[in-house]
């Protein structure tokens, strides 16, 4: 509960980056060195004091130990297709000339980013009116409890859609977390102005349900909702298209048969796209179009790489829902040779408990076979079958009846990794699971477990089979991210597995391998950044701090290495008081009480925090001594008087000396405690920043 509340002031953009966590072998860019191999973390002790250091190994077996605060300066290296990259040499310059070939070529794509920031920005669709009273009361007549992430969503999109420039926001969020929720509010919110909304899905199944569930939540409201699919007669289709034309139907939800050309609206004001990855090019392109003039909004579980990095980049706007809703639970996942006797008592326990089950097997041709050998396997049970070369009617009627209970087991072709929203079906069997691509295998996956019940997902590969790498890393993956709300870990690591490919052309692949993704992407981010005029005003330095303290996180007390390394830069990520007593909670909730080196760690840390916001650029101990020099810029914000003002709540004695504009405190550290020192050097930033503080309110 606690780690969320610190989640709520960091950008969406910047928790997706959070994810890619550095493993043992990895490739990994250092800002200045280049690619290594990232080889793992090691505590090393240098005139009895301790710390930890991240090695990465380059060309001829070099090696460099980075102490684990300056981690900033290490990105993972991910590229094109998975491409293995080719390891510098260190101190040879080459790096450095590789990057000033990027930072040119990234000139100009921030040039073309930018312009197409401009023509959006110019763009008039229609500003939607502020929530009014028919509003509050449809938002309040859900009968759940919205998570913080929904509720934080939700206003993101109502903020936008009051906005002339047309919305284009990516909304992300797990199978089952609420998305169609909020998509329900904002289309509320349009229908509300007298707007039309078109609904456009994937699949006719999953049309078919979206329908139900609208007609449901909107039964109190006077909305009119229509679908347009392959379940309607001809006849129908052609009055539903009739109506949506003379602005008789609010609400229309249907397949890409939406973006024919017959189908005309009356006042089109928000289209809401579910999964926009699995629609065509042609479709696209349309979508494009309509785009420009009207919100849209997209909803995902698992965005493509590309789709992520344009968010992240700020191209397209982001909402993320990572908490669960409450009494949800993760799936287990368990990964395995396909072996008949599991299969028996998996779908007999499911049984037992009045459940459902999924059985994937991807084959048209065999699948009738498949349902033979199962029912062979398992004679209790109903079976029945599902594919895409079925005729509509059939498909329907039986996924309709999987759904009234009629069968115990549902062998299906991937044709249900969209959509399909069945609470009483929570196994599923995964057969030749490693052929699959890991966001597919999360989507169905996601297939199971959407009810207060736990779930269990069983991927399968052949017993007389050795997995190739990359199967094997899908699978492993998918295993590893069993908590709920992994879907864009998911994104990230098969971003790393199969590369960043095409973002914005594939012109651009050859200089992402060249320094990895992440670096790319952070080059690009700080070019525009530029371009817009945001970098001109530094708000806080980088203090160095060299204290002679021992301070780290002995493997005693945290013994897992990426669990370290989360500490660290939760340590980096630290900006006050409550966020220093909420970690401080935190670790003794977690791993019990801590040694005096990691209470030393927290309060460098908070010193840290402190000194970066008043530019203080380096704190050295030595000997009887302490000296904490400030940049030149401190002079903007600090008279000689308010150094005196920030040492008269410190226990230290201390002198301030002036040399060439740069301010220097000295305070005396002889026979004084490490703990001794870290308070005053605490004391003296907070004061000092509370000065600051003070002092731009005055000026405000």
């Amino acid at each position: 509960m606690r780690r969320r509340v610190r989640r709520q002031n960091i950008s969406n953009a910047e928790r997706i980056k959070d994810y890619s966590e550095l493993e043992k072998g990895d490739f990994v860019v250092h800002n200045v060195h280049g690619i290594g191999q990232y080889l793992g973390l090691e505590t090393l002790e240098i005139s009895g004091i301790h710390r930890d250091y991240l090695t990465v190994q380059y060309q001829n077996s070099d090696r460099i130990s980075i102490p684990v605060e300056q981690i900033q300066l290490l990105s993972k290296y991910v590229a094109s297709d998975g491409k293995i990259p080719k390891i510098n040499k260190l101190n040879d310059g080459r790096f450095q000339k590789t990057k000033q070939k990027v930072v040119k070529q990234v000139e100009d794509i921030a040039d073309d980013l930018l312009k197409l920031y401009a023509e959006r920005s110019l763009l008039k669709g229609f500003a939607f009116s502020p929530d009014d009273q028919n509003q509050e009361d449809f938002d309040n007549a859900f009968m759940y409890v919205e998570t913080e992430d929904q509720l934080r969503s939700i206003e993101e999109i109502k903020k936008d859609m009051e906005k002339e420039t047309p919305m284009d926001r990516l909304l992300v969020g797990d199978v089952g977390f609420g998305k169609t929720e909020v998509a329900m509010r904002a289309a509320f919110k349009a229908v509300n102005d007298h707007k039309q909304v078109a609904i456009l899905v994937p699949t006719t199944v999953l049309a078919q349900q979206h329908f139900v569930n609208f007609k449901e939540r909107f039964s109190d409201f006077a909305v009119n909702i229509d679908i347009l699919s392959r379940f309607r007669t001809k006849v129908e289709q052609v009055e539903t298209i009739k109506q949506v034309k003379k602005g008789q139907v609010d609400i229309i939800i249907g397949t890409h048969r939406l973006l024919s050309k017959d189908v005309e609206f009356a006042d089109l004001g928000l289209i809401v796209i579910d999964e926009e990855q699995r629609f065509g090019v042609r479709h696209k392109e349309k979508l494009k179009e309509l785009k420009t003039k009207v919100d849209v909004l997209t909803l995902t579980a698992t965005p493509i790489p590309r789709t992520l990095h344009m968010s992240m980049l700020g191209i397209r706007d982001l909402s993320v829902i990572e908490t669960p809703p409450t009494n949800r639970y993760p799936v287990q996942t368990y990964v395995l040779e396909k072996n008949a006797a599991v299969i028996r008592d998996a779908i007999l326990r499911e049984i037992d408990r009045n459940g459902q089950i999924y059985y994937l097997y991807n084959k048209v041709d065999t699948i009738e076979s498949k349902v033979s050998e199962l029912q062979d396997l398992v004679p209790e049970a109903n079976i029945g079958f599902v594919h895409g070369q079925m005729t509509e009617v059939r498909l329907e009627n039986t996924l309709l009846d999987f759904i009234n209970g009629v069968y115990d087991v549902l062998v299906t072709t991937t044709i249900i990794e969209t959509g399909v929203d069945i609470p009483n079906a929570n196994t599923l069997f995964i057969e030749n699971a490693d052929h699959m691509g890991l966001s597919t295998l999360y989507q169905l996956r996601g297939r199971v477990g959407r009810s207060s019940r736990i779930a269990y997902a069983y991927l399968m590969y052949r017993p007389d089979k050795s997995l190739n790498e990359i199967s094997e890393k899908r699978l492993d993956a998918i295993k590893g991210f069993t908590e709920l709300g992994s879907g864009f870990k998911i994104a990230m690591r098969d971003l790393s597995i199969r590369g960043a490919g095409n973002i914005l052309g594939s012109s651009q692949s050859g200089f992402i391998d060249s320094v990895g993704f992440e670096m790319y992407s952070q080059l690009l981010e700080e070019t525009i950044a530029r371009k817009q005029g945001k970098n001109t005003i530094r708000t806080q330095s980088n203090t160095e701090l060299n204290l002679q303290i021992d301070a780290y996180l002995p493997s005693e007390y945290i013994n897992d290495e990426r669990q370290k390394i989360e500490i660290y830069k939760r340590i980096r990520e630290l900006d006050n008081r409550d966020s220093y007593t909420e970690l401080q909670d935190e670790l003794v909730d977690r791993f019990g009480e801590y040694p005096d080196v990691v209470a030393y760690l927290l309060e460098i840390g908070l010193a840290k925090a402190f000194l970066n916001k008043i530019f203080v650029s380096r704190v050295e101990k030595k000997n009887e001594w302490m000296s904490v020099r400030f940049e030149k810029i401190a002079q903007q914000f600090f008279l000689t008087q308010d150094y005196f003002e920030g040492l008269s709540k410190t226990s230290l004695q201390a002198r301030i000396s002036e040399n060439k504009g740069l301010m220097e405190i000295i305070f005396t550290t002889k026979n004084k405690k490490d703990f001794e020192i870290l308070e005053a050097l605490v004391q003296f930033g907070e004061q000092m920043l509370e000065i600051k503080i003070r002092k731009n309110k005055d000026a405000s």
